[in-house]
């Protein structure tokens, strides 16, 4: 549900997309367009009906654990189900 003119809604902000989902391990490449940390809590939400929240357990970038991230970096994320590209990340 987005008005088109915003990014932050009463649901959480758009934060970022999934670009890449490895489904051996359960991650997700998530370039981001606003900061992320360890703690924080998301929702992610795409096609066939998927939505689940769940927080930010850890947070890798180029296989280094991270505690944050910013705009602009792409990170990897361990998801509870599974994702594709494409699919919106925000923050709750």
């Amino acid at each position: 549900m987005s008005c088109g003119t915003c990014e932050t809604h009463p649901e959480g902000e758009l934060i970022g997309k999934v670009t890449h989902y490895f489904d051996r391990v359960g991650v997700a490449v998530v370039d981001l367009t606003k900061p992320l940390k360890v703690g924080d809590t998301i929702r992610i939400e795409g096609g066939e009906g998927t939505s689940f929240t769940q927080p930010i357990d850890s947070m890798e970038v180029e296989h280094q654990k991270i505690e944050q991230a910013k705009a602009g970096d792409s990170v990897g994320l361990k998801v509870n189900e599974k994702v594709k590209d494409g699919y919106r990340v925000y923050k709750l």
